[in-house]
C-alpha cells in the first residue's frame, strides 16, 4: 500500500483576479490590452483618488454642508420628504461614484478620511479587523486595499484627523437608503435653532 506524499507549494499566494482568469471559459476573444488584475485595480481607482485628496474633500465637503444648512428654510418650506427624492437621486451618483457609496445614510466619510466603511466585506466601523494582509489588502477580498488601512492614510492628511478616533455607533439599518445629506442638515438646524433660543432659568 503506497503512501500519497503531499506537495508543498512555496509559490506566491494566488490572487482572485488570477482565479478568475483561469475559470474564465477558454475562446479565442482576448480582451484589448486589458488584464483581469488591471480591471480589478481600475474599480477602485476613483475610490483611492477620493482617499488621496481627502483634505481637498474635507475642505469642499464643508462649505457644501454650510450650503445645504442655508437652505434648510426651503427644505422645510417645500417639506424634507418631498425633497429627498430628487436630492437622494443626486446624492446616490455622486457618492456612489467618488466613494462607492452603499448608502446607509449615515456618511461619516469625514471620519474616515474619504473612505467608506461600507465598502468593508465586515462593514466595520471602529477599525479593521485582524485577517488585513502584509500588502494592506483585504481578507476576504485579496485584490481589494483594507478601507481602514486606507482611511488611516486619508486621515492624516485631513485637518480633523483626529476625528478617526472617534467611535462610530452601529449601523442603524431603518436609515438605509435615505439622504445623510438631509438627514445631517436637519440635525445642524435643529442644533442651531436650540442654540439661538431664549433660555429660561427655573426662577424666571
Amino acid at each position: 500500500m503506497s503512501e500519497t506524499t503531499p506537495v508543498k507549494n512555496d509559490g506566491p499566494t494566488v490572487t482572485q483576479a488570477t482565479l478568475v482568469k483561469k475559470a474564465a471559459p477558454k475562446s479565442d476573444y482576448k480582451p484589448a490590452d486589458v488584464s483581469p488584475q488591471r480591471r480589478v485595480q481600475r474599480s477602485f481607482a476613483v475610490r483611492l483618488w477620493s482617499i488621496r485628496h481627502s483634505r481637498l474633500l474635507e475642505w469642499f465637503y464643508s462649505r457644501f454642508a454650510d450650503m445645504f444648512l442655508l437652505l434648510h428654510p426651503l427644505w422645510k418650506g417645500i417639506g424634507y420628504g418631498r425633497v429627498e427624492a430628487p436630492i437622494k437621486f443626486v446624492e446616490k451618483r455622486v457618492k456612489g461614484f467618488m466613494f462607492d457609496c452603499r448608502m446607509c445614510g449615515q456618511c461619516i466619510l469625514s471620519s474616515t478620511g474619504m473612505s467608506c466603511p461600507m465598502n468593508c466585506p465586515k462593514q466595520l466601523r471602529n477599525g479593521p479587523c485582524g485577517g488585513v494582509r502584509a500588502n494592506g489588502n483585504c481578507e476576504v477580498e485579496p485584490d481589494m486595499p483594507c478601507v481602514w488601512v486606507k482611511a488611516w492614510e486619508g486621515s492624516q492628511n485631513m485637518v480633523n484627523s483626529d476625528k478617526i478616533l472617534a467611535v462610530q455607533k452601529p449601523v442603524d439599518q431603518s436609515l438605509r437608503e435615505t439622504s445623510a445629506w438631509l438627514r445631517v442638515t436637519a440635525q445642524a438646524a435643529a442644533t442651531r435653532e436650540a442654540a439661538a433660543a431664549p433660555k429660561t432659568g427655573a426662577g424666571a
